[in-house]
């Protein structure tokens, strides 16, 4: 327990830190889009262009935050493995709270008193899930529940980014929601994986659940981007936190045979809510003041957070 804990908390560090340097590095790009006065960095529905994404990602900034992202998602694999998913997914998703620490370096954002309360919540509502937690699944399930989880993750990846890519620069707090729903299927995929202990390279090859990490994982990646390019971090991040965690939460209780220690059902359920709740309070209280912010910035424009 001790172990997946601490292997938690190292991902949620990582993916708290990796956020904050991609939006650096998508801010970086867009000021440098609309220095240029350039045309092609948006759609036709205001959002941000598959060029202008790309050329977010060749920022050092960004290229930094995703190694970040992928350290961050081998140890998320592995708590995932160690932990109950109601309680790996929420430690992991209080990178929320890392990057709004963090946003207040590099980004030049001002917590508000709501918000560092919020944080205080998060982390409290942390430490009853880890008082609550009890031994994990065993994660074994027919493989024809595998074909599913691939089913669902290419249908949430393909058909979300052509609704995000519709809706423009009003999508940023969907693509974050969808983002976090495919990291989330990532978790459960990793969860059921065949072929990994003991090791066993043909049955791993052969696990949909692989694919199904794949394309969860990557394509997770490419809305988190869209997110943070039209609108605020902190927004995006906490959408992300929600998608990641409730529904994975829920299936690893369900699905998978997680439990909390006998008695402390309640204290679980209390901590999971708690920790979801904070983390969308985060994001709220840190929504910019009525004319602070363009409405639907786009990749061809700096893209503000909320300053007070």
């Amino acid at each position: 327990m001790i172990i997946g804990l601490l292997t938690a908390v190292a991902a949620s560090a990582c993916y708290g830190t990796g956020s904050v340097l991609q939006a650096v590095g998508s801010r970086k790009s867009a000021r440098r889009e609309a220095a240029e006065a350039s045309t092609t960095g948006v759609t036709q529905h205001g959002g941000p262009s598959l060029s202008s994404t790309a050329k977010a990602a060749v920022t050092w900034e960004f290229m930094v935050g995703s190694v970040l992202d992928f350290i961050g998602f081998g140890l998320g694999a592995l708590a995932a493995r160690l932990l109950p998913l109601f309680l790996s997914q929420t430690v992991i998703s209080a990178n929320l709270v890392i990057t709004a620490v963090l946003s207040i370096k590099l980004l030049g954002i001002r917590l508000t008193r709501a918000e560092w309360t919020s944080i205080a919540v998060v982390c409290a509502a942390l430490v009853l899930l880890a008082t609550a937690a009890g031994p994990e699944g065993s994660g074994h399930t027919p493989i024809a529940a595998h074909w599913w989880l691939l089913a669902a993750s290419l249908v949430l990846i393909g058909g979300g980014t052509l609704i995000v890519r519709l809706l423009g620069g009003r999508a940023a707090i969907l693509a974050g929601l969808l983002s976090g729903l495919g990291f989330g299927a990532l978790g459960v995929g990793v969860r059921v994986l065949n072929g990994v202990a003991p090791f066993d390279l043909p049955s791993l090859l052969g696990d949909p659940a692989l694919y199904a990490i794949l394309v969860a994982g990557i394509g997770g990646m490419y809305l988190h981007t869209v997110a943070l390019q039209i609108g605020s971090v902190n927004g995006a991040t906490a959408a992300l936190v929600v998608g990641e965690t409730v529904v994975p939460g829920i299936l690893g209780v369900l699905w998978l045979g997680d439990s909390s220690r006998p008695g402390f059902a309640w204290v679980a359920v209390l901590g999971f809510v708690v920790a979801v709740a904070g983390a969308v309070a985060v994001a709220w209280f840190g929504e910019p003041e009525p004319g602070t912010e363009s409405d639907a910035p786009a990749a061809g424009q700096e893209t503000e957070v909320a300053t007070r």
